[in-house]
Parts: structure tokens; C-alpha cells; sequence
């Protein structure tokens, strides 16, 4: 009879042998048979009680280890250039492994999003947990697609939604899941697309009728793949958090700090207070507090909550809906500072001198409790002498030390010289059924500028503090503009007869200057919507490479951790460096800091081009019922394809197309960002003021077009009529006028001239 093994050889045996795990392999492996079979199911009942071991229908196996040959999803290449992969199964109880991808020189190029099957090798590492070598690619992530889906007798056909998209979608009677005609779907593609075919496609999701107001968001969310709905263990998990008490915190319910916040705030994560300071040697200085939710307290490192708030990486905001970072319990409950009730919070007491200078700070794990939610406007008015009933006794004790502190903080900020753009906000209001019923641009007050700059300063003392430290954090990253696209700012500036400083270091100074000269003339916009597309785009990054748009060399988000993950993670780093609780940062946060800089890098843009399709979708709505109406407007963008036109009455984008501009053809000069007619000359450019008719709106794509009238208060010119219109190729006869494309035909036939007697004079010095 054979010896039983032992629990260490059983879980050798099952990690080694990942596709021979049910209790018959085992036996058959050990040689066990007849009644030892009794004893073996014992052992490995007394494993999985212990955790060592998961039971999956009839199979064992070890839920903290992969398997040697696992299945892999890739991801995005690191900083370095490594890949990375993740399991596409865990149910370990600790973090997901790391796994590094060793290529070989023989190895196909590999992807984000492909899935291959490898064998691994576990390894102790300070970035990784695994090694893989690739055995073979088993697939990629399928394309997945939002659409309108159209009924057929074979299945039916799904038109896409994305602007520009013309491709259609085939659907097999089999795999349309049950939807409607008409009805909006989300699908994934599951075979190659045909020589003359379209792709083949199975839906996964029924959204809804697109007519319907409150899908535009809808759409957005299923498009760009964003989690909007929470897992039972998450939601449980948030369910079963209590309020936290005073233990371990200083008491700052006496303070009377205030949250100031938009009037539709679906959360409060801040509040501020300010008071003269009464030290002596600090004349005319200011005590300024600023508390941020304790979101720490709840989201603990590894948790359910953590990972779901992790994935998500910040909160998605939409006009008629938010898709919370955080469940509801949480976001609006125990981690909003509602007025009246104690809530935890992560403090800082900033001392300000007379001008405005940050002299000291200190950070408090504290409870506060807020006297009064405001909105701006309401704090606004209050100072300008209109006081609301319930803000008139905060008056002189709250809302004007606020005051007096921010204009000390905006002599500072006019010194240190933060990039200052022009660009007006836009809000979209919506009637209670979803239907939009205005579009406005939102006034900008003190209160608003008050309140970031307030912000802002907390944000560089949680950097100073967690630096100073040495403790790991993520900065907010915003990195100088290149090269090139300083180039194209200048012969922006230039064209419009304005200069921006060359032959020095750039500071944001610099581009003030160039925003502050162009302000008075018609070239603001487009000076201000130049500087904006010259900026790179902020990340997160545990290397701290400054803020080049604030001006500031140490900068980081601590002030809104209920809708940022990454303000999270640097809550967590305070909590570590002054010892205040077992829920600071974790092992797994610091090793995995840079993925997460990366990965809530991702999901931020994610979000933001969602916002942005949503706001399209409304406003093509909006204007879904004005076709043929006229607007005026600039020239926003310029392809070769025709050029963008952004409204004044709302802000929206349109684009003309080449076909619509006039009855001549139109050289695109990149270099130049411009347009330019061949038979007129007629140069269209950033900037020039437009007036446009508006021949189509589309709600489901966000799509809208318009008729070119006028350029400069100037009819736009026909052209000689003889060539097609906007077409793709230029007239054959130019009659001489001005224009680059005749002049540059001229250039390549004196070069194929030059070519040509070049050519001839080899040909006879060879046979010399």
C-alpha cells in the first residue's frame, strides 16, 4: 500500500501539475487507492478549510499561487519599456501578482490587450512576482463596439455610433442576444472581417432606446468601458462601514469649517476656515485650514472597496449623472462633510504672512464638524453685501477672513506666475425628463478662484510634507511644452502679429505675457486655444518632475480623495509618515506605485474623452432642431479634410467639410496649420471669425456640420466654378491666380527639368 503524502507534496503536486488537480489525479499521482481515498479527501478538506487550497467543481487548487502554465492578459509597456501581464483568473486573498514578460528574440511583438498562454516561473523581485516565456498567443481582447442595432432575417447589422464611422457590423441570428430593432447595443466582434464582408459581431449588452435623453450618458460609459455598476462584495463591504469616532484625532468640531462647493455638489470632500494670525512676529498674517475627507479610514489597502476603487481611478462626471469612484454610503454619506455632523477628516493648518508666502504647516488626523454648506454664489454675494439668511452670521467670523486670506494668496500667485488661460467653462442644463434646456457659460467669481487656490496650497504642503519625509507618493506631473509645438505656437503668435520669447528658458511668465498681449484684440481665443494645444497632458508619477502650468517644482493631489484615487494613495503616505493608524500606505502600494501612476493616468483621459463625447451628443441634440439656422463662430481646427468651427452661443464644435467650402480646390499646408484656395487665394486660418449655417445634427453620434458662408465678415468666393467642389484634386487650369498649389507644380517641374539634363549628362560622360 502506498504511503499518503504529505499537504506540502499534495500542493507541490497541484502547482506543478495545474491541469491534473481533481481528487482522482491526485490519487492516481500518489498511487492511493481503496480506503486511502477516505483519508486523501480528508487532507484535502482539511487544506481548503485552512485556505491552502480552493475547490473549483471537482478540481483543487492553490489560490495564492498561478499555475506554471497560466493564461495572461498583456498590458502596457512600462516607463522602461518592460511588459507586464496579469492573470486572467485570481482568487488569491492577497494582491494580484506582477508577472514580467522575458521575450525571446523569436517571440512575436506582443501587445496590450493580448492574451498568451506562458509558462512561469515564480521569483522574488521588487517589481514582480512571476516570469513568463511565451508558449504561443491564444487571441486578443475582442473589439467591442457601441451602435444602433438594425433587424434583419439572417441576425441583423449594427451601425456604429462613433463620429466618422461608416463600417457596419454584421450580427448572426444566433448571436443578437435578443435585441430589438432600433435599440442601442454594445458587441464584440468574433471573427475577421471578409474580404468584401462586414466583421462579424456578437452583442453583449442591450442599453436601450437612443432616443431616449438619458442615454447620451449611457452611451459614453459603454463606449469608453467605464464601471458603473458596483460589485455585491464592494457595495456589502461599504454597507457595513461605521461612522468613525474621535479616538486616535484631534477635535476640530469647534473650528467652524465651512465646504463651499457648486450648487449641484453631488459631494463635500473640503472645507476651509481662516483667521488672523495673532502672533506678533507674523503682522497682518493669516491662519488658513483646510480638512479633506478621511476617505483612508474606510478604503483600507487590499479591501474590495480598494481594488474597485483602484480599477475605477477617479469618478466619471456627466450632466445628468455621476459614475462614483466610491459607492454611495461612502461618497455621499460617511465621507461628505455634511453640515451638522462629525466626520473624519485629514486637516492642514497653513501659516500665511502679509504677502501671501506659505511660512509653516502642519497636518492633523482629526473629527471636524461643518457649521454650513455653501455654494459659491452664495458665499459670493455675502461678501459683495447681499447675504443670504443662513450665511449673514457667518459673515464677519468666516466668509471674510476666508477673503482677506485668498487676496494675500493672489498677490503670491500674480508674483509666482501660474499659467493664466482664458477659457470660459460651459454647463448644460437638463429639464427633469433629460431633455437640455440651455447651454451656459458659468461666471467665473473670486469664490471659485478662492477656493482652487486655497486648494492648491494644501496640495503643495501634502508634497513638501511627504517629501520632507521620504515617504513614496504619487506627484501630479505636468511637464514643459516641446519643442515643437512651441514652433507652432510662435508662427501662430507671429500670424497674428504678436511674439512670444525665444532664446531662453520658457516660463510660464513668458506665455503669460503672449495671453495678456493678445487679450484686447480679436485674437484671444485663438491665442488662448493655441497655448492650450501647445501644453502636454498632466500624469501622475512617483518621480517628481514639477508642474510646469502651476508654476510649482513640488506638487501633488491630496484634496479630493472621494473622487481621486491617486489623492488616496497620498492620504495613505501622510497617515504612514506621522504614524496615525495601520491604514497608511500598504507594501503592495509602494511596490506598485508606478502602475498606478500609470494606470489612474489612463482612466483619467478615459473619463474626460467620455465627458467630452457626452457634451457633443447634448449639444447636437440641442441643435438637432435648428437646421438651417445661421451662427457665427471661429475657425477652431483646420485637416486635411476640412476645417472646425466653434460656435459662440454654445461653445459647440462643427466641422465643415472640404466639400463645403467653396467651388475650388483647397491645399492643406500642414506646416502652416492653414488652407488655401487655388483659383482665389483665399486663406482660411485658427482664428478667423466665421459665420455658418448648420445642415446637420446628429444626437446619437454628436456629429454636426455646416455650410461655410462667411470668413472675416467676407463672403466666402465661388471659385472660377469650373472645378469641383472642396474636391480632392485641384483645377487643371490656375489662370495664373495666387495660391501655393500652382506655384509648387511649377518647383516640381523645374526640378524633374533639372533631373531630366542631369540624367543626360551621366548618360555622356559614361559613354566618354
Amino acid at each position: 500500500m502506498a504511503q499518503l503524502p504529505t499537504k506540502a507534496e499534495i500542493l507541490d503536486w497541484i502547482a506543478e501539475n495545474p491541469t491534473q488537480t481533481a481528487k482522482r489525479d491526485i490519487a492516481k499521482a500518489f498511487g492511493i487507492k481503496g480506503a486511502q481515498r477516505i483519508d486523501l479527501k480528508q487532507m484535502l478538506k482539511e487544506l481548503e478549510n485552512e485556505g491552502h487550497l480552493e475547490k473549483r467543481k471537482k478540481t483543487y487548487r492553490d489560490p495564492d499561487r498561478l499555475p506554471p502554465v497560466s493564461v495572461l492578459e498583456v498590458l502596457e509597456p512600462g516607463a522602461d519599456g518592460d511588459l507586464f501581464a496579469k492573470p486572467m483568473e485570481w482568487h488569491g486573498e492577497g494582491r494580484e501578482p506582477v508577472v514580467l514578460i522575458v521575450a525571446r528574440d523569436s517571440d512575436p511583438a506582443l501587445g496590450a490587450g493580448d492574451r498568451i498562454l506562458a509558462r512561469l516561473q515564480q521569483v522574488k523581485d521588487t517589481d514582480h512576482d512571476y516570469e513568463a516565456r511565451l508558449i504561443r498567443r491564444i487571441g486578443t481582447n475582442p473589439k467591442k463596439v457601441v451602435g444602433i442595432f438594425r433587424k434583419s432575417a439572417e441576425g441583423g447589422r449594427i451601425a456604429p455610433i462613433e463620429k466618422g464611422s461608416d463600417r457596419e457590423w454584421r450580427v448572426g441570428a444566433d448571436a443578437a442576444g435578443g435585441a430589438k430593432d432600433g435599440e442601442l447595443v454594445e458587441a464584440e466582434q468574433i471573427g475577421p472581417r471578409g474580404r468584401m464582408g462586414a466583421p462579424r459581431a456578437r452583442v453583449t449588452a442591450r442599453i436601450g432606446d437612443p432616443s431616449e435623453p438619458r442615454a447620451v450618458s449611457l452611451i459614453a460609459i459603454h463606449q469608453h468601458g467605464i464601471p458603473d455598476d458596483f460589485p455585491e462584495d464592494v457595495l456589502a463591504e461599504a454597507d457595513r462601514m461605521k461612522p468613525a469616532g474621535l479616538k486616535g484625532r484631534t477635535d476640530l468640531r469647534e473650528l467652524p469649517l465651512v465646504t463651499i462647493d457648486p450648487s449641484d455638489a453631488r459631494d463635500h470632500d473640503d472645507a476651509v476656515y481662516a483667521a488672523p494670525d495673532e502672533d506678533p512676529k507674523n503682522p497682518g498674517g493669516h491662519i488658513l485650514w483646510v480638512a479633506i475627507a478621511d476617505v483612508a479610514h474606510y478604503v483600507r489597502p487590499g479591501s474590495a472597496l480598494d481594488r474597485e476603487a483602484r480599477k475605477r481611478g477617479n469618478s466619471s462626471y456627466f450632466p445628468d449623472r455621476v459614475v462614483p469612484m466610491l459607492p454611495d454610503r461612502l461618497s455621499g454619506d460617511l465621507c461628505s462633510l455634511h453640515e451638522g455632523v462629525p466626520r473624519a477628516c485629514l486637516a492642514v493648518r497653513m501659516v500665511l504672512d502679509a504677502e501671501g508666502n506659505k511660512k509653516s504647516h502642519t497636518f492633523e488626523r482629526a473629527l471636524m464638524r461643518s457649521p454650513a454648506s455653501l455654494t459659491y454664489q452664495e458665499v459670493q454675494a455675502a461678501y459683495d453685501g447681499e447675504p443670504a439668511d443662513h450665511v449673514a452670521p457667518l459673515l464677519d467670523d468666516v466668509v471674510k477672513p476666508l477673503y482677506a486670506a485668498y487676496y494675500a494668496l493672489r498677490a503670491a500667485r500674480a508674483r509666482r506666475q501660474p499659467l493664466e488661460l482664458d477659457l470660459p467653462e460651459r454647463r448644460i442644463q437638463l429639464s427633469e425628463d433629460g431633455k437640455v434646456t440651455s447651454v451656459n457659460f458659468v461666471d467665473r467669481l473670486d469664490a471659485h478662484r478662492m477656493i482652487e487656490e486655497f486648494m492648491v496650497l494644501a496640495n503643495v504642503a501634502a508634497a513638501e510634507t511627504l517629501i520632507a519625509k521620504k515617504t513614496p507618493l504619487l506627484f501630479r506631473v505636468h511637464e514643459e511644452p516641446p519643442q515643437d509645438k512651441l514652433e507652432s505656437l510662435r508662427d501662430t503668435a507671429d500670424a497674428a502679429g504678436l511674439t512670444l520669447a525665444k532664446g531662453q528658458v520658457l516660463k510660464t511668465r513668458h506665455l503669460n505675457q503672449l495671453l495678456a498681449d493678445a487679450a484686447a484684440g480679436d485674437e484671444a481665443e485663438l491665442i488662448n486655444l493655441s497655448t492650450l494645444r501647445a501644453m502636454t497632458q498632466a500624469y501622475y508619477a512617483p518621480k517628481n518632475f514639477g508642474h510646469f502650468g502651476l508654476a510649482l517644482q513640488n506638487y501633488a493631489h491630496f484634496t479630493s480623495p472621494i473622487r481621486r484615487y491617486s489623492d488616496l494613495i497620498v492620504h495613505r503616505g501622510l497617515i504612514s509618515a506621522h504614524g496615525w493608524g495601520e491604514d497608511g500606505l500598504s507594501q503592495t502600494d509602494v511596490e506598485t506605485l508606478e502602475q498606478t501612476g500609470t494606470h489612474i493616468s489612463d482612466t483619467e483621459r478615459r473619463s474626460m474623452v467620455a465627458e467630452r463625447d457626452t457634451t457633443d451628443r447634448y449639444l447636437a441634440a440641442y441643435l438637432s432642431d435648428r437646421v438651417g439656422a445661421e451662427f457665427t463662430g471661429r475657425i477652431a481646427g483646420i485637416a486635411k479634410f476640412g476645417v472646425f468651427v466653434k460656435l459662440d452661443e454654445t461653445g459647440a464644435d462643427g466641422l465643415v467639410p472640404m466639400r463645403n467650402l467653396g467651388r475650388e480646390y483647397f491645399h492643406f499646408d500642414r506646416d502652416e496649420g492653414t488652407l488655401m484656395g487655388a483659383e482665389t487665394g483665399t486663406v482660411v486660418r485658427l482664428g478667423q471669425r466665421a459665420r455658418v449655417k448648420l445642415i446637420e445634427a446628429a444626437p446619437v453620434t454628436g456629429g454636426i456640420a455646416f455650410d461655410l458662408l462667411e470668413l472675416e465678415d467676407q463672403e466666402m468666393p465661388q471659385g472660377g466654378g469650373g472645378g469641383r467642389r472642396g474636391g480632392s484634386k485641384p483645377p487643371r487650369k490656375t489662370r495664373g491666380k495666387p495660391g501655393k498649389p500652382p506655384k509648387r507644380k511649377l518647383e516640381r517641374a523645374k526640378k524633374k527639368d533639372a533631373a531630366g539634363k542631369t540624367k543626360e549628362k551621366r548618360r555622356r560622360l559614361s559613354r566618354g
